[in-house]
């Protein structure tokens, strides 16, 4: 693919950053007529159950793939919503985030993340993820921010709710 018609990568991780990302992604797909990827990265500890699980059972790692799927569309609904315009499709790597945006961004005209996600340590202005990206992806990144600053956000990460 060449970069004018390679598509925006953002990562989404659930958190108000993450959101944040998207809509301006959003924006600037609607702008330049460029497609979107939302990605998720994820591994057995960070996804949510799949409907398959049961106790004593583990499930199969498509079925804990698809939870991740299912829950990044329903995080991101809304938002995609307000660009009926925009053709977005969603990816979802198990591994580690950067890994995964890393990869996908091979192929992709930018990447766009928030400052940090819903991990770390508060004080941080920029989260480890989005400084690998920045550092080592091979099209240009954008940090998008918004008024809230990252370093007084909180970690807050919600595993198997």
């Amino acid at each position: 693919m060449d970069a004018i018609s390679s598509p925006i990568v953002v990562g989404h991780d659930g958190s108000a950053f993450a959101d944040t990302a998207l809509a301006w992604v959003l924006r600037w797909a609607d702008v330049t007529g460029l497609s979107v990827i939302v990605a998720r990265a994820w591994t057995l500890r960070t996804a949510p159950r799949p409907s398959t699980w049961e106790h004593g059972y583990v499930p199969p790692a498509a079925d804990f793939e698809q939870a991740v799927r299912e829950r990044l569309m329903a995080d991101t609904r809304a938002l995609v919503a307000q660009y009926g315009d925009v053709e977005v499709s969603y990816a979802t790597p198990r591994g580690p985030a950067a890994n995964g945006l890393l990869m996908l961004a091979e192929d992709a005209s930018l990447v766009a993340v928030g400052p940090r996600g819903l991990g770390g340590f508060k004080g941080l202005v920029l989260g480890s993820v989005s400084e690998a990206v920045v550092r080592h992806a091979p099209c240009p990144v954008v940090v998008v921010r918004d008024s809230e600053d990252p370093a007084r956000s909180d970690r807050v990460l919600d595993l198997d709710s």
